[in-house]
Formats: structure tokens, sequence, C-alpha cells
């Protein structure tokens, strides 16, 4: 028997997964019916024939489809909603909105990934948090192991995601760097959000590393003392349901937006570039130099998808969108993405 569109979405996902938060607040503004399934030992049989196993993992009311990748999701479900977008109706400013969401989605998550797993208390905390979500009623020892095996596994990608401790200076900085941002935006009295009085894919990129780090010890402690703003920011966007409000009409941006999308072009899409040579080349690994400083990692196959991605977004610009895109991202960054 066939389903309706209007009836509700699952959405299974993890309290400590920062794509599954971004994935819920983002539904939750958007109003869509949705039941959040907490992913967990007992309904492991919901996703017995996906591959790969990754949350958030989104089930359609219609057919009980599962559909993976929260950038996806996003774009499917504007496909399938025009009510309450979170894509700006100015082409400049929708391209800027994902490029935003993507640094966060592939950059930030470096931030949320470090401080999780560098640090003792976080370390504890998070394995912790995570075995009691997998297992809410296991006994110490079953909860004890759970905790070690997932917290060595985790340890032992930081090489992987370039969290490595040559790398923290670079990864502590953007830290400091977005959440003061972000802090000093809601403090200027403009608009709320990004790119208007209503939340953007920048906004739900950006809360889902950051909403991790408001919670894991370490990183929230930092963000406590620098930024309250900025949590606060955070907590509002758990539901913003209630939030009604409008684009930015005209080209300009606010102060924080263009800060942002300047980190991204000095920062982010270097990143990607030099990813991507790497991987063509047949190498291992890469390094490159960041606001001063040494980074280097792994080669990392999908970042080569998100750049194509980006490459392919700039070039559907054209004429006055395409002219402020390259006014604020710069020389260097237009040549990243027009090298396609």
């Amino acid at each position: 028997m066939s389903r309706d569109k209007n009836e509700r979405y699952g959405l299974i996902g993890g309290n400590a997964s920062p794509y599954s938060q971004k994935m819920r607040a983002a539904m939750l503004y958007r109003r869509l019916p949705f039941d959040w399934i907490l992913r967990s030992e007992k309904n492991d049989y919901l996703l017995k024939d996906l591959r790969p196993v990754l949350v958030p993992v989104l089930r359609l009311p219609e057919d009980g489809s599962l559909h993976l990748d929260s950038t996806k999701l996003i774009y499917m479900l504007e496909e399938r909603h025009s009510e309450r977008s979170l894509i700006p109706e100015n082409p400049a400013h929708a391209f800027l909105t994902h490029l935003i969401e993507d640094m966060a989605d592939e950059w930030v998550t470096k931030m949320m990934f470090h401080y999780r797993w560098a640090y003792d208390p976080d370390i504890h905390y998070a394995s912790y948090w995570i075995a009691d979500d997998r297992s809410a009623s296991a006994a110490d020892e079953a909860r004890d192991k759970f905790a070690k095996m997932f917290a060595t596994r985790q340890i032992g990608r930081m090489p992987l995601v370039g969290c490595t401790p040559e790398n923290l200076p670079v990864i502590e900085e953007g830290y400091h760097f977005i959440i003061a941002t972000i802090r000093d935006h809601v403090a200027s009295g403009g608009a709320v959000y990004l790119f208007g009085d209503r939340p953007s894919l920048a906004e739900f990129g950006l809360y889902g590393q950051l909403r991790t780090l408001s919670v894991d010890p370490t990183p929230q402690s930092i963000m406590r003392k620098e930024a309250q703003r900025t949590e606060s920011w955070l907590r509002q966007l758990d539901d913003a349901s209630g939030v009604e409000g409008d684009w930015l009409e005209g080209d300009d941006l606010p102060a924080a937006t263009k800060a942002l999308i300047t980190y991204t072009a000095d920062v982010y899409l270097p990143f990607l570039a030099a990813n991507a040579k790497a991987t063509v080349a047949g190498e291992e690994s890469f390094s490159i130099e960041i606001a001063g400083k040494s980074y280097s990692q792994g080669v990392f196959k999908y970042q080569v998808k998100c750049l194509n991605d980006l490459q392919a977004r700039y070039a559907s610009l054209s004429g006055s969108a395409k002219e402020l895109v390259n006014g604020l991202i710069g020389e260097a960054s237009v040549k990243i993405l027009a090298s396609a």
C-alpha cells in the first residue's frame, strides 16, 4: 500500500553525530513531519541492508526507502517541499550558503573530531555518551567494553582526517575564529542569521558541528569563556520551527558572513585543491601552508567529489552573481573553482 508524501519521514541518527543534529534541526525548522529514531543496538535491523551504514539516514514515507548524506538529503527535501526553503533566492547567496555549508561539513568537522578524541576528558565523555545511546540499559562491564572499543577506533582514525598534533594549531585557531565570528555577528544588532532573518543551509552545516562542540567538555569550556552568545545562537537553532523571517535584499552581506567566506576561501578551498591534486597524482598524502602554518594529511577521495561539486555549482553562475562571488572569494579561489 503506497503512502502519501504528507505522512511522516523517519530520521535515524545519533545524538553525538553532528550530521544527524544538522539534519534534525533543518527538518524541525522546515516543519516537516518526521520521527526521530535514535540508532541503537535494538534497531540495527532497520539498517541491515544499507551500505555504508552511516547516520543520518532518511526513510521516505511513501516507500520506506533509505537515503544517506545530509547535504544530499537536504537538497532532496528542497525538491519535495517548497515551504521554508534553506536556499536563498539570490543566486550568488545560494552558492555562498552551499560553500559555507561544505566547509562546515568537511573542515569544521576536523575541529569536532580533534577536540573529541585528543583530550582525555572529551574521550571519556564522548565514548560513554555514545555507549549509553547505543545501549541505554547495558551493564557496566558491557558499557565499559564498548566505550573503550569505540574510543580506540576513533583515535586510530585521527591521522586519516588530519587530526594530528602537528595540525593542532591550524585546527584550534580555526575553532576560536569561527565561534568569535558568530558571537560578534549576533552582537552586531543586524540580521540574526548569515543571509537574513531566517537560517540557511550554511547555518545548519555550522550548527551540526558547533552544537556537538558546545557539548563536549573542552570545546564547551572554550565556547562558554569566549563566545557564550554563540552557544545561545546554537541552542536557538535546536528547534527553529517558530522562526519567521526574510532573506536579505540586494547583494550586500553581513561582516560575519563575509569573514566566513574569506576563511573558506583562504583555508578550505586551498585544502580541497591540494587534496585533489595529490589524489590525481596517485600520492598518499599532501602538505600545504594554511595561515602561515604547515598542514598535512592523507588524501581523501570523498573531498575530491566535494571540490568537483563546488566547481560545477560555480560554473552555473553567470553575470552579476558570478561577479559578486568572485569579489568575495578572491582571485586564488576563483582559479580553484574555475579549473574544472
